[in-house]
């Protein structure tokens, strides 16, 4: 089984484009911190490739941008090619099925039309209207 989670932040702002064909694909960078092994420790990072597709594509370059925290769920994709200089290169891919975006609105979050809505604590109660629950009792 090929799964992979992360937890991150975005390196760079996500960038949108189409293949010949017309789908969306999106093309993002995420570091993720490691854990330390000791309390006084250099923190460590590790940086992924991330591509997402189709309509998933489009959701991450509208609502995220650099510095936006997100949870990737898919799988590692491993491709191999000779460079310019006959050297023979690796490129590891992360290809997104699934993006949580865990960075809070207000935030640096791109909010667009969600922003528009108040938040649910700040929405005006609708008032009670009092009635005589007894009025239709037969006895």
């Amino acid at each position: 089984m090929n799964k992979v989670f992360l937890i991150g932040n975005l390196t760079r702002d996500p960038e949108l484009s189409e293949t010949n064909s017309g789908t969306p694909v999106c093309r993002f960078g995420l570091a993720v911190n490691r854990r330390r092994s000791n309390a006084g420790e250099e923190p460590q990072v590790d940086f992924f490739n991330v591509t997402a597709w189709r309509g998933l594509a489009e959701t991450i370059a509208r609502f995220t941008k650099k510095g936006n925290k997100v949870s990737v769920v898919g799988s590692i994709q491993i491709r191999n090619y000779e460079d310019n200089a006959g050297q023979k290169r690796t490129f590891v891919d992360i290809i997104a099925d699934d993006v949580e975006f865990l960075t809070p609105k207000g935030n640096g979050a791109d909010t667009d039309e969600f922003s528009a809505a108040p938040a649910p604590s700040a929405r005006k109660k609708p008032a009670l209207e009092a009635f005589d629950d007894d009025a239709d009792i037969p006895f």
